[in-house]
């Protein structure tokens, strides 16, 4: 199975008395398929399922899952701990219309990287739908090389990686150069996708697409089609966006822009995470309105990309 594309990872919309907005939920996901999404990511951090009850990831899962159904697109969902064992059993009762899991790389206890690898081969061979491995050392504390990286592309069961470094180094660079052609490397960093797309990534997972999926969807088709003077001027229309979106906390910023925006019911976020200032959210706000890229469900002021 091989990914490409943009995938969006959804946020998790909450009501203003702190309730799952379901409602809201569905309408972006809806929202960013239209807009040209090649897929969805359910409970990833972007989602904040660590302060979601089980019942809420349920709900978030089932509404995902039955609008990538109907759209005939894929639903990568979140799941996975620093325990082997219990990432297994959670695996293991995924729901039957996620097509990939995006599992991140133990964090906290920090193993070493062979102890990486052999997490990943327990659980590839455990698992009924491919794995993405989600390398997000600044979270997790583990950092890999390119050669575990290589070793962990190998091994049966893995799609891919949703790749987050948190910037451009050696082992990010080695490791594209030699990535198998039938394994996605997927961007996980806003800032870094347009470098990491001319580097070969066949797509990306990016949190700022929640609010303005075409833009993103149009970076990724130029670089994969060779549009790269195209792809170049999207890049920079991007970056101050990108960089915006991430001057606080994700999700925090994402969401104060699409309540402001009218498309969540509110910006609210759960503890240990607070709301996004409103500085942060106006100059959100004020870097979409510079990059002429439309926001999602916009039709008129739409930026025409071909050109």
């Amino acid at each position: 199975m091989t990914l490409t594309g943009l995938f969006v990872p959804l946020v998790t919309p909450f009501t203003t008395t702190g309730e799952l907005a379901s409602e809201a939920l569905e309408r972006l996901a809806h929202e960013a398929l239209d807009a040209g999404a090649a897929g969805l990511v359910a409970l990833g951090t972007t989602g904040e399922p660590a302060t979601l009850t089980g019942d809420e990831r349920r709900r978030v899962i089932d509404i995902s899952a039955t609008v990538c159904q109907e759209r005939g697109v894929p639903l990568i969902a979140g799941t996975g701990s620093n325990s082997t064992a219990a990432s297994t059993q959670e695996l293991a009762a995924l729901d039957p219309r996620i097509s990939a899991a995006l599992v991140v790389v133990p964090y906290y206890t920090r193993p070493s990287e062979d102890g990486v690898v052999e997490h990943f081969r327990r659980l590839a061979a455990a698992s009924p739908v491919p794995l993405l491995v989600y390398n997000i050392p600044y979270r997790t504390g583990r950092t890999l090389g390119a050669d575990t990286l290589r070793r962990l592309a190998a091994l049966p069961g893995i799609a891919g990686f949703k790749h987050a470094v948190g910037g451009m180094d050696a082992a990010t660079m080695a490791f594209l150069c030699n990535c198998p052609d039938d394994v996605a490397v997927l961007c996980g960093d806003d800032l870094y996708a347009p470098p990491m797309l001319a580097l070969g990534a066949s797509g990306a997972i990016l949190a700022g697409a929640n609010v303005a999926p075409s833009g993103y969807v149009e970076l990724v088709a130029a670089w994969r089609d060779g549009s790269v003077d195209r792809a170049r001027r999207l890049g920079n229309l991007l970056t101050p966006l990108s960089e915006a979106m991430f001057a606080e906390p994700n999700p925090v910023v994402v969401k104060g822009v699409l309540a402001a925006q009218g498309r969540i019911p509110s910006p609210a976020v759960r503890l240990p995470l607070l709301p996004a200032t409103d500085a942060a959210v106006a100059a959100a706000l004020d870097a979409l309105d510079g990059s002429d890229i439309a926001p999602a469900g916009a039709v008129a002021g739409a930026v025409d990309f071909r050109r």
